[in-house]
């Protein structure tokens, strides 16, 4: 196996800035063909764009792309701009995001909705068009195709971050959506993986805060240079037994996440419960344990790499 990725096809949403743009640099410094996807109104520089230029100025190959993921028909179209313009698609990184951060009583249903629409609906609707693709080319060529996505979650979702219940229910979304994929079109030859980045990008600029006491050549924990070496790795050939994982990655360290695991598991003593015998069981269950300690996994927001 080998972690180049020469003649693969990658398509990155989000990738005018920040980690997208990491990511793409990283892919096409690994020999993919890219294409670059970001939003932009109409009129104003489309930021893709300079991110392709910069890989064609490296020697790398790519194409930009201006458009609102978060609609089903531009899901199509940047998938198919892949196919027409270099003849596949064979990596799929779904980055694209908006914050609208408020509390749960506070945020509005616009606030919401954009949210869910950008990166919940937005990696449903690359997926589905990639997907479609691959089964038919898997069916057309009678067996498994190249096929990797890359999912782009939050730890968010795993601490149930309270001054954002928009983005954790939409990176819930996510990593729900990349365990079905993983399962569904394994058969393909697809090969599907969510990671949880934390990184200083101009969407986080308000969330986190640059180090200031860097030595020269050194990076900041939060650069995006730190993602984009597992995104590329996943994209490889040497991942090819790796799927429906979910992985925290920042500051020079990668941890995998496991999936839940059963905390406690109570029987009725008759057909079923009553709400009596229920309190018999689960009150002493709960009687020493914190309120809210339980399912969200607030620890791993202290995750960090040991020297």
């Amino acid at each position: 196996m080998t972690t180049s990725l020469a003649g693969k096809v990658a398509v990155l949403t989000g990738a005018g800035g920040g980690l997208g743009r990491a990511e793409a640099l990283e892919l096409a410094k690994q020999g993919a063909k890219v294409v670059v996807n970001d939003f932009a109104p109409e009129g104003a520089p489309n930021p893709a764009q300079a991110v392709v230029d910069e890989i064609i100025r490296g020697g790398g190959e790519a194409v930009a792309h201006r458009g609102d993921i978060s609609n089903f028909e531009t899901g199509g179209e940047l998938i198919q701009l892949a196919i027409d313009t270099f003849g596949s698609i064979d990596i799929l990184v779904n980055n694209a995001g908006v914050l609208r951060d408020r509390m749960l009583f506070s945020m509005t249903e616009a606030e919401w909705d954009i949210v869910l629409a950008v990166h919940a609906k937005g990696t449903f609707n690359t997926s589905h068009h990639a997907a479609k693709y691959w089964r038919d080319k898997s069916k057309a060529e009678g067996g498994p195709v190249y096929a990797r996505i890359v999912n782009t979650a939050s730890e968010a979702f795993l601490a149930g971050s309270p001054g954002q219940p928009n983005y954790a229910a939409a990176k819930s979304a996510i990593v729900g959506l990349t365990m079905s994929t993983a399962n569904g079109c394994h058969r393909y030859g697809v090969r599907a993986n969510a990671i949880a980045p934390r990184a200083l990008t101009n969407m986080t600029s308000n969330v986190f805060n640059a180090k200031d006491d860097l030595a020269d050549g050194e990076l900041d924990p939060l650069a995006p240079e730190h993602v984009s070496p597992l995104v590329a790795f996943l994209a490889s050939p040497a991942a090819e037994n790796i799927s429906g994982q979910v992985f925290v990655v920042h500051g020079g360290f990668v941890a995998v996440v496991e999936r839940p695991t059963l905390q406690a598991k109570f029987d009725s003593k008759q057909a079923t419960f009553t709400p009596d015998e229920l309190e018999q069981v689960l009150v002493p269950h709960y009687a020493d344990k914190k309120l809210n300690q339980g399912y969200s996994a607030t620890d791993l927001l202290f995750l960090k790499r040991e020297r």
